[in-house]
């Protein structure tokens, strides 16, 4: 029996934490020397929060809709995509158009933009569907790849549920089934000669998704059977003992942290509702609740900014960072407020609107 679903505001609160683990990211290399090599390095691994976000995902859509696929089987997909198409697209769509402005602009300037806009490649990006083995290349905005591929996990969830997940696994089968996950994926990596995750997206994308998505389909399922008790303590051993051994060198990043990040999951949400949790304080709520804007608006923010501010972009003074950072944080605001929320509300509305026509 599925246990009544607790407010996780801890998945929320690490949410808004990966968005600007991932801003970060992609400013590294501009920070000037004053800024000490061990953030620097921190920074670059800045990539593995997007596999985080995997494995939330997966997750948060279980507990969400795990109950209606059981239930409804494939009757349910519909609202399911829709409703999640209605999250993702709106923003998506606006990022899309204005960094064709901005190609568009350059090239009325006469400034070279190199391949990062093509525009024959609008399309795939118009769908969605850029990172489905479709291109050689991340273009135009990189941070989408990681909702293409989320897309494409979305779209599989309903056919996996029907087909595998009719009842949830037992909670063993479940951590059996996150191992089997983890070492495939790490196998994918070995068999590409790969020896980090972040490397060569266009190909090693989907699968990062893949693995990541369903582990945390996984970690909902012993979530649901075992909300609390001794697996929170094995979970929170789990990930430190996997993080440590990648930080010490004893185990190989693309094994190491997807199993990390699996146990932190069901950690997280195991202990969403201790007194004071640090993750569920207003900040950190306020940060997850626009993280998705961050994440998705900061990449061209960053192109703009350098155009217009930066004289030297290996370079940039702490003050034009800090300058920077605000604005991402003051954008992020205003994408959520002005077109990511109501965007959602006007698609579920007219998602609603249909399925109640079809049902008169």
């Amino acid at each position: 029996m599925t246990p009544p679903r607790a407010q996780l505001d801890a998945l929320t609160g690490m949410r808004g934490i990966a968005a600007w683990f991932v801003v970060l990211y992609h400013i590294r290399a501009a920070f000037p020397e004053s800024v000490p090599h061990w953030i620097v390095a921190t920074l670059s691994k800045g990539y593995l929060a997007v596999d985080l976000f995997f494995v939330l995902s997966g997750f948060v859509m279980w507990l969400t809709y795990g109950d209606k696929f059981q239930k409804d089987g494939l009757a349910a997909a519909p609202q399911f995509l829709w409703r999640r198409i209605a999250r993702i697209y709106p923003l998506h769509f606006l990022i899309i158009l204005a960094t064709m402005a901005y190609a568009t602009a350059l090239a009325s300037a006469g400034k070279p933009y190199g391949v990062q806009y093509p525009f024959e490649e609008l399309p795939l990006h118009f769908l969605l569907i850029q990172n489905w083995w479709l291109t050689d290349v991340l273009t135009w905005n990189d941070p989408s790849w990681s909702i293409s591929a989320e897309l494409a996990a979305y779209i599989l969830l309903p056919f996996v549920a029907v087909t595998f997940f009719r009842k949830d696994w037992s909670p063993a089968a479940s951590i059996a089934g996150a191992i089997a996950l983890a070492l495939v994926l790490h196998n994918w990596f070995l068999a590409h000669g790969e020896a980090t995750i972040g490397k060569h997206i266009v190909w090693n994308g989907l699968p990062r998704c893949f693995a990541g998505f369903f582990a945390g389909v996984f970690m909902a399922m012993i979530w649901r059977a075992r909300p609390s008790g001794p697996t929170t303590f094995v979970a929170l051993s789990v990930s430190l003992l996997a993080f440590g051994m990648f930080v010490m060198g004893l185990a190989p990043e693309t094994l190491a942290m997807p199993l990390a990040f699996t146990a932190l999951v069901y950690f997280l949400a195991a202990t969403s509702s201790a007194p004071r949790n640090p993750l569920c304080g207003r900040i950190l709520l306020h940060l997850g609740d626009v993280s998705y804007s961050t994440y998705l608006g900061h990449f061209l923010l960053w192109i703009v900014f350098k155009h217009v501010f930066v004289d030297d972009p290996k370079n940039v003074p702490l003050p034009l960072i800090g300058l920077y950072l605000l604005s991402v944080y003051l954008s992020s605001i205003l994408l959520y407020r002005l077109v990511e929320a109501p965007g959602r509300s006007l698609l579920q509305s007219i998602g609603k609107r249909k399925a109640a026509t079809a049902l008169t």
